[in-house]
């Protein structure tokens, strides 16, 4: 049995999320979004190296070896499956492991508004999932998947390096495809995955315009895209995706952006005031009126969009911040913080005070 195995099974029991394993440091376990040390020794290199080799196979070990850096999933039966990051630092090697529960929750039970399942009936167009790393964007996704399979017949494919979450067919097939395993590149698989008759397509992350591009026309072809990129509103995302264009394709892409964007959710993960972390989202549904906004490139009216289409489950971030301090579940400081309208919440924090 590989040695890091005992080290994995203490961030299940601590109910951690990661493990923060490296050369000259104390390993650490990140417990509701805090770092815990659960060791007085720090690693030396030499037993660093081995921790990691013992669990590479050939493949693997020799991208690692090439490149220092290697992303990559690692399964734990009976414990759980792990997203791993190995890299080299100027002490030596190090790795993260993150957790990835083995049971797929409803959006419920991880407190996500359950209006966005909307997104799930639609037969096609684009829906981002956005926020920054570790903000839970694969837990949610991963949740609207399930539902998918769950209440509807569709074949599902996925895309992603390395693949988190494994789902087993129900009433969808799925076929989820690992980038560097089972395909070159996300862009490689999404050329392909038109012809491998999807009614959804998962694509694990926006890395580039090439990528960003072929989810759009993919979109534009009559498929339901899901993706993710790293960014904290819906109007940051429309403006990140037509900027990573050059500047003589723009135009061509706010039309095509126009025509498929079916909506954005953004999400934060945030200190409870008791224990753990609880999910803030942003939240914007396709309409006539979005379209228009993108195609005349006034992405600063999609704040007043979402305002009033609060009736409909659409709420700015702000919002949902402000509503998640009311229910105690969050500190003043907390949504303070993390707020866009900072004037908004800084009587929250004196009131505190």
């Amino acid at each position: 049995m590989p040695e890091i195995d005992a080290y994995l099974k203490k961030v299940r029991d601590a109910q951690g999320s990661d493990l923060h394993i490296a050369s000259g440091i104390f390993p650490k376990i990140r417990i509701h979004g805090r770092l815990t040390p659960m060791s007085d020794k720090p690693m030396n290199a030499e037993h660093m190296a081995k921790l990691i080799d013992e669990i590479l196979d050939d493949r693997r070990r020799k991208i690692y070896r090439e490149r220092n850096d290697l992303d990559m999933a690692y399964e734990l039966r009976g414990v759980a499956r792990f997203r791993v990051a190995c890299f080299k630092t100027r002490l030596g090697p190090s790795a993260v492991f993150r957790l990835i529960p083995e049971e797929i929750l409803p959006l419920r039970a991880i407190n996500v508004p359950e209006v966005i399942l909307k997104y799930t009936e639609l037969k096609n167009g684009l829906i981002l999932m956005t926020g920054p790393t570790g903000s839970g964007k694969s837990t949610t996704l991963a949740s609207l998947i399930d539902y998918i399979n769950t209440n509807f017949e569709r074949h599902i494919v996925t895309i992603e390096e390395p693949i988190e979450f494994v789902h087993r067919n129900k009433r969808s097939y799925i076929t989820q495809r690992e980038v560097g395993v089972d395909t070159e590149s996300f862009a490689a698989a999404l050329r392909a995955a038109s012809r491998e008759d999807p009614d959804v397509i998962l694509v694990g992350e926006l890395r580039d315009h090439e990528t960003i591009g072929l989810a759009i026309t993919a979109a534009e072809m009559g498929y339901l895209v899901f993706a993710t990129l790293h960014t904290n509103s819906a109007a940051k995302t429309i403006d990140r995706i037509i900027d990573v264009f050059p500047e003589e394709e723009q135009n061509q892409i706010r039309i095509m952006l126009s025509e498929t964007m079916k909506g954005v959710c953004a999400q934060l993960l945030l200190p409870r005031v008791e224990q753990g972390r609880i999910p803030v989202n942003e939240i914007l549904f396709g309409s006539f009126s979005l379209s228009n906004i993108i195609r005349e490139g006034s992405v600063a009216k999609i704040v007043s969009l979402i305002e009033a289409g609060r009736g409909e489950g659409m709420q700015l971030m702000d919002d949902a911040l402000l509503q998640r301090y009311k229910d105690r579940l969050i500190t003043a400081e907390t949504a303070y913080l993390h707020a866009t309208q900072k004037q908004r919440f800084e009587g929250l924090l004196k009131k505190g005070a």
